[in-house]
């Protein structure tokens, strides 16, 4: 069969490239176009456009270059008419896959579904009219989302477990491991190039240029009186060039190491984190950490929080057990003094640090142990052979 996947940043490629093997397992006939990353091209197919042409966040940098978006979007629809898959496989991405799924839906061209469902139980909750409406199919990798989905919307999905937990705990089981103090497994051999004399503190400060330029600033400030007992080690995103983080790492102790995110967690003793897939690594692996996103705006920003967003938490550990496991500084609470203190409450002796790892062991269980991809694969394959028939 045909399949054509829209995935539009760095997560998105991740997870898509996961599930085009998946793909490739159970149909040999598999034929890939898409909008993605290298991950994706590694696989094989036709990559149409790279996701670096698509990643735009916030309302001015998506305003600055909305005929790029909108030229995109027109080739997508376009391409996707003439190339004429059996299915269209959106990964997250919503502002931009959402238009699409209603364009091939109002042109009967095949059936859309979706894999790793957007997030309208934080915000945009209304675009439940333009899913229901669009989206066949919906493959979710949270558990909570049945909840919200099929009680609250009436909307029937499929929840296929965790892609991020499934690539953590095959990561794990490739290495060479050692049991550290608290239990978490680690590597006894270096990756790489890098070696680490001193324990580490993991640096994760997002994987668009907004987000790194607002909170990795402040992440220096708050561990910069650490540097002799530890080493301080950022993780760079791959869909940024290394030269971008010069100009915040110029004089500091922090190094900056790329493509080695989860080589640099399996060592970590705890780590600050913006929120996003990397908050549910970062408990995957089993490490103690503080979440930081600053928002333009605290105070506004912090009173809409308690008072009209529809969720209590910002990280996916907090929402998948649905309390606080790691502590939050976002809005009016993130500064670097209150990054400073609530990192010390996680390090070796700290108050926090014991029951946070306890409590990681909760979110573990309800992830449960499935192979999401294999999972989302064989689900869509029969579905797809059912409506055929």
């Amino acid at each position: 069969m045909k399949y054509y996947l829209i995935a539009g940043e760095a997560s998105g490629d991740l997870h898509a490239s996961r599930l085009m093997q998946a793909l490739k397992q159970q149909d040999a006939e598999a034929q890939f176009r898409f909008f993605g990353g290298d991950l994706m091209t590694a696989v094989g197919g036709e990559r149409v456009r790279h996701y670096r042409e698509l990643a735009y966040m916030g309302f001015v940098p998506v305003l600055l270059h909305l005929p790029t978006i909108l030229r995109n979007m027109k080739m997508c629809k376009q391409d996707i008419s003439q190339w004429k898959p059996d299915v269209v496989i959106l990964i997250d991405y919503p502002g931009f896959n959402l238009k699409i799924a209603q364009y091939v839906k109002a042109h009967r061209i095949c059936p859309v579904y979706y894999y790793i469902s957007p997030k309208i139980w934080a915000w945009k909750e209304y675009r439940i009219k333009n899913i229901k409406r669009d989206v066949d199919e919906l493959f979710s990798i949270l558990p909570f989302e049945v909840a919200f989905f099929e009680q609250k919307h009436h909307y029937p999905i499929h929840y296929v477990g965790n892609p991020t937990a499934q690539e953590v705990r095959e990561f794990l089981a490739n290495e060479k491991l050692e049991v550290f103090d608290h239990g978490t497994k680690r590597p006894k051999v270096e990756r790489g190039n890098e070696k680490w004399d001193k324990p580490v503190i993991a640096l994760l400060a997002g994987s668009r240029k907004q987000e790194i330029k607002d909170n990795l600033p402040a992440m220096i400030q708050a561990t910069a009186h650490m540097a002799e007992s530890y080493d301080l080690v950022l993780a760079g995103a791959p869909s940024i060039e290394p030269d971008y983080y010069a100009q915040f790492l110029e004089g500091s102790a922090v190094r900056l190491v790329m493509n080695e995110t989860y080589p640099l967690l399996s060592k970590a003793t705890a780590a600050l984190v913006t929120s996003g897939t990397a908050t549910l690594e970062t408990c995957m692996f089993r490490v103690p950490q503080v979440v930081c996103y600053e928002t333009p705006l605290p105070q506004l920003i912090g009173f809409l929080k308690r008072h009209f967003i529809k969720v209590k938490y910002v990280s996916l550990v907090n929402l998948i057990a649905n309390r606080e496991v790691v502590r939050e500084l976002v809005a009016e609470t993130f500064s670097a003094d209150n990054i400073r203190r609530e990192l010390e409450a996680i390090l070796p002796n700290g108050a926090k640090r014991q029951q946070m790892l306890s409590d990681y062991e909760e979110v573990h269980r309800l992830l449960g142990e499935s192979k999401a991809a294999d999972e989302a694969a064989r689900q869509m394959i029969n579905l797809l052979k059912h409506n055929n028939q």
